[in-house]
């Protein structure tokens, strides 16, 4: 499998070149990415566990998907292709905001992203893609933040970062 590329942008989120994930990675250049966060009627987020054999964080509870846009892409395009491939399903993606974070990590590897964050609803089950993801629940918010406190090693860096300072624009987009 060709390794993807990531896009590289400066602080105000426009590109400034292409480079192999991986690459991206080890260097902790910044980058464009995208979270996504699928609620239910119930006001539960959709929350995924990274699979065990992701190069980081794996086994990690995270939101429902992220990942990275590719060249030409629009956020909402990209965030829909990968919840399609990782979750099984569509739903209509909103853009909520944007925040760049910076993460080391044990294995060398740096997270240096300017991250979209989307919103959407759903309230069926997904059809999990096990290469990407090895479980998943629905929580209320209100439960995440909790949890977050009592057990933070189970959940990844950015995940924290979104709950820790931007969990109510969540809260505040109630069905």
């Amino acid at each position: 499998m060709i390794e993807e590329n990531v896009i590289l942008v400066n602080q105000n989120d426009e590109q400034i070149g292409l480079m192999p994930k991986l690459e991206a990675h080890e260097k902790a250049l910044l980058h464009r990415a995208f979270s996504v966060f699928v609620l239910n009627d119930q006001n539960e987020i959709m929350l995924q566990q990274r699979a065990h054999q992701k190069y980081h964080s794996p086994l990690l509870w995270t939101n429902t998907c992220c990942s990275h846009q590719r060249e030409g892409e629009s956020n909402i395009e990209a965030g829909s292709r990968r919840l399609f491939e990782e979750m099984g399903f569509k739903t209509d993606l909103k853009e909520l905001f944007h925040f760049i974070y910076k993460a080391p990590f044990d294995n060398g590897l740096t997270e240096h992203e300017l991250d979209h964050v989307m919103i959407g609803y759903f309230n069926e089950n997904p059809n999990i893609n096990t290469e990407e993801v090895e479980d998943w629940k629905w929580m209320k918010i209100e439960d995440v933040k909790s949890d977050i406190e009592k057990q933070p090693e189970i959940y990844t860096v950015w995940f924290k970062i979104i709950f820790d300072e931007f969990y109510h624009y969540l809260e505040d987009h109630k069905l």
